[in-house]
């Protein structure tokens, strides 16, 4: 199929550039495939559409503030955005014994070779150590381990929140990066540091929304996917097939698929808070009859043609033209039903991309 197909025009006053102030306040299009009906409603009415006999699955992965800023020893301010950890040994020299030695995959701005030296708030001292495929380096940074037991600890503290570029670039440059985007770029039940950007079908959920939902009898549970920044990149290719797609890690537990299961058995529907969960789930089903307990790397590319084995409903926000989240939405819905519904959330005005509006596809 050509990537033209997925395409569609879109007024940038549109795009959301702040969450609303409150959580499920957020607008939710509701999608009925089997009467092809369009209803218009709020996120905080989601438990309607909900039984007992139903699953939702959410994505516990947290963001973490990837975004660095350091200096190269011989001169020179630059930025880093550190994407996923590298296993790797230690080195035995160069640097102190005592300290723990932290290799990640990064994206650093402007010309860095391999072998120079990195200088980061502290002091802290860290080192270009190779080139990586597309353009990456492998970043070593040394921390003290009486300070600091991980790159997540350090960059809490140091780090920034990398925000989609399309809220950057619609934000004042006086204004970039908000106080409140820390926690709201951020769901309320995420536990597991891993992602450098927000599953954003998730940030609609509050506590309270949640323990509404569960009261009501429905059954949750977890998956987890580390999402990278690739996610914001478009397809840069003619047609769908010739992309090459970028993998993220994944961990879908016996805890989990024993859930899906046992709503399966009792006629109850599989509901995906979002792609990510959908992509995960997927991926542990390729090869079976229904997700399987899996972990480690997916590069699951889900198109038009891809037989869902894993979910029955979707909860998702809006998504960016020639995306591949935007095709795997129209591989769940169909690609003339998608351009429907966007049709429709253009015409009534839904906020669109991580701090908009939500859908759910039934």
């Amino acid at each position: 199929m050509d990537l033209s197909s997925f395409d569609y025009p879109l007024d940038p006053a549109l795009i959301a550039v702040e969450p609303k102030a409150k959580r499920d306040e957020s607008r939710l299009l509701v999608y009925h495939r089997k009467r092809q009906r369009i209803e218009h409603r709020h996120f905080s009415d989601i438990s309607e559409y909900l039984s007992p006999r139903d699953l939702l699955v959410f994505n516990n992965s947290r963001v973490f503030p990837a975004r660095l800023y350091g200096e190269k020893k011989n001169g020179g301010k630059t930025e880093f955005l550190f994407l996923r950890p590298v296993l790797r040994p230690a080195p035995k020299q160069n640097h102190q014994t005592q300290a723990g030695f932290h290799y990640w995959e990064a994206l650093v701005r402007g010309k860095s070779a391999p072998q120079t030296d990195l200088l980061f708030p502290e002091g802290v001292s860290g080192r270009i150590t190779r080139d990586l495929e597309g353009g990456r380096k492998e970043v070593m940074i040394a921390l003290s381990p009486d300070r600091y037991k991980d790159l997540f600890s350090f960059l809490e503290k140091w780090g920034e929140v990398p925000l989609p570029p399309y809220i950057v670039k619609r934000r004042n440059a006086e204004k970039v990066l908000q106080k409140t985007d820390k926690g709201r770029y951020q769901t309320v039940y995420a536990d597991k540091w891993g992602s450098a950007a927000a599953p954003t079908a998730g940030l609609h959920f509050t506590d309270a929304l949640i323990h509404k939902i569960k009261t009501g009898g429905t059954e949750t549970a977890t998956t987890t996917l580390h999402i990278g920044l690739d996610t914001f990149l478009p397809i840069r290719t003619e047609t769908i097939t010739e992309h090459r797609m970028h993998s993220e890690w994944i961990q879908v537990s016996s805890e989990t698929v024993a859930k899906i299961k046992q709503a399966r058995a009792q006629g109850g529907k599989v509901f995906a808070v979002g792609t990510t969960v959908t992509r995960a789930l997927e991926s542990a089903a390729r090869g079976h009859e229904m997700p399987c307990a899996m972990e480690g790397d997916t590069d699951i590319f889900i198109k038009p043609g891809h037989v869902f084995k894993g979910i029955d409903a979707l909860i998702t926000n809006f998504h960016l033209p020639k995306s591949t989240l935007l095709v795997m939405i129209a591989a769940f819905a169909g690609l003339d039903t998608v351009k429907h519904i966007y049709a429709e959330a253009i015409r009534y005005q839904y906020r669109f991309y991580s701090y908009g509006d939500a859908m759910l596809i039934l």
